[in-house]
């Protein structure tokens, strides 16, 4: 099964692209928010964005404010505070939902495909990542805790693949 390419996302100034923009690649894709104690994940995330880019490796990370209101802020304040703090190069997509019936169609997909312990598609909490293969099939869910290097062996192999 591969993620649909045509699914619409906005980046944080509000462009619209679609995923196929990212078609070829490896992708993970992260909720974040700026006020969570898994936010200093930005700087791994940060490192292996750097570190493999030129591989063909990508984050696209999108604000969530979903849980305990961690992301209050605006997609400007964000975008500044993300280079500032943590020198965020990698694309960043304005606020979305990731669950609930608004929840962004990239996520609703990932969640099918991809469900976490149990089963369960709900995601738990801020900074859950997944990695998509270059030809768009989901390959694995990461939880919070899961630090950004600890992926970087699936990351190596996705690249490879």
């Amino acid at each position: 099964m591969s993620i649909s390419w045509q699914t619409t996302l906005k980046k944080i100034n509000f462009e619209e692209v679609t995923l196929e923009s990212f078609k070829g690649k490896v992708i993970m894709v992260v909720n974040v928010a700026s006020s969570c104690g898994f936010t200093p994940q930005y700087k791994e995330l940060e490192d292996l964005y750097k570190k493999y880019q030129d591989q063909g490796f990508v984050i696209l990370a999108f604000p969530c404010n979903q849980f305990g209101g961690q992301e209050p802020k605006t997609e400007s304040e964000i975008q500044s505070f993300c280079e500032l703090n943590f020198g965020v190069s990698f694309p960043l997509f304005a606020k979305i939902n990731v669950n609930g019936s608004d929840a962004h169609p990239l996520f609703t997909e990932l969640k099918d495909s991809l469900p976490g312990v149990l089963g369960t598609k709900a995601i738990k909490w801020n900074f859950t990542k997944f990695l998509i293969g270059k030809e768009g099939q989901p390959l694995a869910r990461y939880s919070s805790t899961t630090k950004p290097s600890e992926i970087e062996k699936d990351i190596l192999k996705a690249l490879k693949n």
